[in-house]
Parts: structure tokens; C-alpha cells; sequence
């Protein structure tokens, strides 16, 4: 049987736990930053444990081996 293949969009925007959650990184914070206030960028550096649980079977079958 051939290996699976990991979907190469989804291993970069979605990473899992050790416990087997998944976790994303927060949106806005690629450009435009001027505008944006000091405490809104730095909220927006920690990553997220809550992706929907409907979607959490996709995001792991788009990642076989994490």
C-alpha cells in the first residue's frame, strides 16, 4: 500500500498537540500592522486551540501522520 500524502496547505496552518488537539495560528497579522494598536498585535501572536469539532476529522485527515 502507498504511502498517504499529507496535504502540504493544511501541515503549514495547523499543527497538533501532544494530547491530539489541533491548533491554528490567529489571522491579521501578516501586513497592514500600523494601524493596528500595540495590544490588539500582541493577542493576536498566541495560537488557538479551538477549531470548530466538525471541522477537526478534516484538518486530521488532511494531516495522516501528526
Amino acid at each position: 500500500m502507498p504511502k498517504m500524502k499529507t496535504n502540504r496547505g493544511a501541515a503549514k496552518r495547523f499543527r497538533v498537540t501532544g494530547k491530539g488537539q489541533v491548533k491554528r495560528a490567529q489571522s491579521h497579522r501578516r501586513h497592514i500592522l500600523t494601524k493596528k494598536s500595540t495590544k490588539r498585535k500582541r493577542h493576536l501572536r498566541s495560537d488557538i486551540q479551538r477549531i470548530h469539532k466538525v471541522d477537526v476529522p478534516s484538518v486530521k485527515s488532511m494531516l495522516p501522520y501528526a
